[in-house]
């Protein structure tokens, strides 16, 4: 393996690195980018097992790839790379998944497909996508091109998805902080309006009424009488 795909090899693994862990699916490849990946020190922390599928009844029973699919757009398409990195993933219980199916030559196997074509599917537990590229060369030569190719197009997608979701977290907690803040100032509000409650009660029940009693329970009224028999000195 050259030293551009070896390098490529370890960006991923330094995002792996993070508690993540891989699994591979290989057609055309038999392998090679596993070998790839597990010649990396310490690969056991991110890698737990892979399969090499290179026969149609293969990718049916050990990647539940559809036979209707492959029957239909031939192993080598977009649709059978994802349900080859699904199936992997689903299986080995990994974050993400690789796949390569492709055309690595001298022939084409009878199919329309040119040698040195290939699909690489990227599995996660919420998302999936392949892509294509055409490679020129010998079959060692393809088979090393798909590797690297399989392994930049897993961190571009890797990177893509940690951006999304850390724009999704950055939304959560900016939605959680509005939120919050809409409580405190609602809160505010009904604190206000208790308050000013409270005060009109307290003035109300303080006000006199004009017949308070004396100490002796006797009402004392606001008019004011006089005595027509006192007399001036």
């Amino acid at each position: 393996m050259d030293e551009e795909a070896q390098a490529a090899a370890a960006r991923l693994v330094r995002r792996l690195k993070g508690g993540y862990t891989v699994t591979i699916a290989e057609s055309c490849t038999g392998g090679l980018l596993a070998s790839t990946l597990t010649d990396i020190a310490g690969a056991s922390a991110w890698f737990n097992q892979s399969w090499v599928t290179y026969s149609y009844e293969a990718k049916i029973k050990e990647l539940n790839v559809s036979r209707e699919l492959l029957e239909k757009k031939g192993a080598v398409s977009a649709e059978v790379a994802i349900q080859m990195a699904q199936g992997a993933r689903a299986r080995a219980n990994a974050d993400i998944a690789i796949s390569i199916t492709g055309i690595a030559g001298p022939g084409n196997d009878g199919t329309s497909k040119k040698v040195g074509y290939v699909y690489v599917g990227i599995a996660s537990k919420t998302w999936a996508i392949a892509e294509a590229t055409q490679i020129g060369g010998n079959r060692q030569e393809n088979k090393e091109g798909f590797v690297h190719f399989a392994l930049l197009t897993a961190i571009r997608h890797w990177d893509q998805a940690m951006e999304l979701a850390e724009e999704n977290r950055l939304k959560d907690l900016e939605e959680r902080e509005t939120k919050a803040r809409e409580n405190a100032l609602a809160e505010i509000e009904r604190n206000k309006r208790a308050a000013a409650a409270a005060q009109e009660t307290a003035w109300q029940s303080q006000t006199w009424s004009g017949k308070n009693r004396d100490s002796e329970g006797k009402e004392i009224g606001i008019d004011v009488h006089w005595d027509d028999e006192l007399q001036e000195d």
